[in-house]
């Protein structure tokens, strides 16, 4: 089903970014880098590549067939309404013929309200930790204003009216998403967010509550991206759909931002590089590649260390702890780690110059000085330091967002965060025309210098 399938939490940024070429990322590595291939063998076990084998472009998030396929699903529901969004919802087997597409907020209450008192502190804390942390990003940027010749100039910063949430559902619902989005949109100011999730759980749904959700489209894939970008039914048009989801998702949402609809960026598979040396804990790192390897087959676990051993202890670890992973989590991890890799370097800073090449979304350091080597690095989505700086904290809200750039994009810009939500507007005012005749006549000159005339007669209107 085009509307089904998982890839990660994490995201590839703009639309306007096609694949990168190896001339777009190119580096140089000191070649005593290269390494010799690691002995375990194993189901789990990371191929070792030298610096000159890592490839210059891990993925690429909008598959062409999904996208082809996409684009059918939104034009139907742009052109049909809510009659076509609820046939597709119901051929995609989302809703059954003559169920409601959406969740109201008292249904979200009730799921909340029917779980046990545990599992509602769960929730609570989390989504009050992701607030404390967003309300702290949003205090970082206010409105501004400075002298200019003859008046005054400023910044304004007002969030969007209306957000659109997107959560996976299916094989691995993602409450978690729900808070990282919908309490990042409220913490920003948002005064309508939705959400949408094909076939939200108890907990999903309870979540939405939590995040102080106004409504759930119960609906996903193409479609759900269609409906947030549209307005449907209850539904509001959406200025802005945040939130990770299959390709069908990712593809639909490069659609929509195309016609008026802002979003956040494009899901690829989710990345974790760790640089690891000596004092690296074998089994800490083997299980936290796995974490990132049960999210999807095209998950990328990746290892850089200044020690083969530690590579070498690692890879046997990845075997056992492979082989004890429940069904289906082992299937998916193990053909992900076929596609992750390690890479011995032959110190710290070649280490940090693998890491900054492939730009991971997540970034463990396991090393001696481990926040001092994380500061040195400059390209990544999240940065996690030390062994007790678990990026699965991260997943499930210690604070910072877990929807992060993935495929090399956090070269140019950063996660999910309230900024997402936020637009940064400029104003003039000239009070005192007379104050202001140096730069009217530079605007007059420079719009002549470009050739245009209108430009420098619209200026002279305001000479003294």
């Amino acid at each position: 089903e085009v509307s089904k399938g998982y890839w990660t939490r994490s995201s590839f940024y703009s639309s306007r970014h096609g694949p990168r070429s190896s001339a777009s990322t190119s580096w140089s590595l000191s070649s005593r880098a290269s390494p010799q291939g690691s002995m375990v063998k194993g189901i789990g076990a990371l191929r070792t590549l030298s610096i000159e084998e890592i490839p210059s472009d891990c993925s690429e998030p909008v598959d062409p067939k999904a996208l082809e396929q996409a684009r059918a699903i939104v034009d139907s529901i742009r052109k049909g309404g809510e009659e076509a969004l609820k046939a597709t919802a119901t051929k995609f087997k989302d809703i059954k013929e003559g169920e409601a597409y959406t969740c109201t907020p008292a249904e979200l209450k009730a799921a909340f309200d029917g779980l046990p008192k545990d599992q509602q502190g769960v929730l609570t804390r989390v989504a009050e930790r992701i607030s404390k942390f967003a309300a702290a990003q949003r205090g970082s940027i206010k409105d501004a204003t400075t002298d200019i010749p003859g008046g005054q100039a400023g910044q304004t910063v007002s969030p969007v009216e209306t957000a659109g949430c997107y959560a996976p559902g299916g094989r691995y619902p993602l409450p978690s998403s729900v808070l990282m989005t919908a309490c990042t949109a409220r913490a920003a100011g948002v005064k309508k967010v939705w959400v949408a999730s094909p076939h939200p759980d108890q907990v999903t749904m309870a979540a939405a509550y939590v995040a102080k959700a106004d409504g759930m489209l119960r609906v996903g894939g193409a479609q759900a991206v269609a409906t947030l970008s549209q307005g449907i039914g209850p539904v509001p048009k959406c200025d802005i759909i945040v939130g990770p989801g299959n390709q069908w998702v990712t593809a639909a949402k490069s659609l929509v931002s195309q016609t008026g609809t802002a979003i956040d960026m494009l899901a690829g598979p989710s990345e974790v590089l760790v640089i690891g040396d000596d004092t690296a804990d074998p089994a800490t790192v083997g299980a936290d590649l796995l974490a990132q390897a049960e999210h999807d087959v095209e998950a990328r676990p990746i290892l850089v260390s200044t020690s083969k051993q530690l590579i070498e202890a690692v890879n046997s670890e990845l075997v056992k702890q492979l082989a004890a992973m429940p069904s289906p989590n082992r299937e998916t991890a193990t053909e992900a780690c076929k596609k992750g890799f390690a890479v011995v370097a032959s110190s710290v800073d070649d280490a940090i110059a693998v890491s900054d090449r492939i730009a991971p979304e997540h970034l463990e350091i396991m090393t001696k000085h481990a926040m001092e080597v994380g500061m040195k690095c400059k390209h990544y989505g999240g940065l996690f330091v030390g062994r007790y700086a678990a990026e699965v904290l991260g997943d499930y809200g210690v604070g910072p967002n877990h929807v992060l750039p993935t495929a090399g994009t956090a070269r140019y810009t950063g996660g999910l965060s309230v900024h997402t939500f936020l637009r940064i507007r400029t104003w003039m005012r000239i009070d005192r025309q007379e104050d202001s005749q140096a730069v009217v006549q530079d605007s007059v000159a420079l719009a002549r210098l470009e050739g245009l005339e209108g430009h420098a007669r619209a200026a002279e209107k305001r000479l003294c």
